[in-house]
């Protein structure tokens, strides 16, 4: 049996999984700490949130995202992507800093405009 908190919403409903089970879970409220459940033991997934370097005098650091959520088990191969990034303003909202990165399928994308 495996314990977890969901993080769906404000409830924190305290799950147990059984793998044992077909991943049978239980103590969660609603449908979707059934989902998080299972998809949290079997495939655990997070969106990236960081910031990369950027050439301006006045806005040093640049914050960042992965636009979909990537498997755990690969976040450090895409913080090492993240960290060897050094942009040169103007940069977008929305505009895609690295694409594909570490081979997910998801690109790491800025969420903030920098304009110099």
């Amino acid at each position: 049996m495996i314990d977890l908190i969901c993080i769906c919403c404000p409830e924190g409903c305290r799950l147990q999984v059984d793998p044992d089970h077909d991943y049978a879970v239980t103590g969660n409220r609603c449908p979707r700490g059934e989902t998080y459940g299972r998809e949290e033991v079997i495939s655990p997934v997070r969106i990236v949130t960081s910031t990369v370097r950027l050439t301006s005098e006045t806005v040093p650091r640049l914050p960042v995202k992965t636009d979909r959520p990537v498997p755990k088990s690969v976040m450090f191969q895409v913080m090492d992507e993240i960290n060897r990034v050094v942009l040169n303003p103007p940069v977008r909202l929305g505009q895609p800093v690295i694409s594909d990165v570490a081979g997910t399928g998801a690109d790491v994308v800025a969420t903030r405009t920098v304009t110099a």
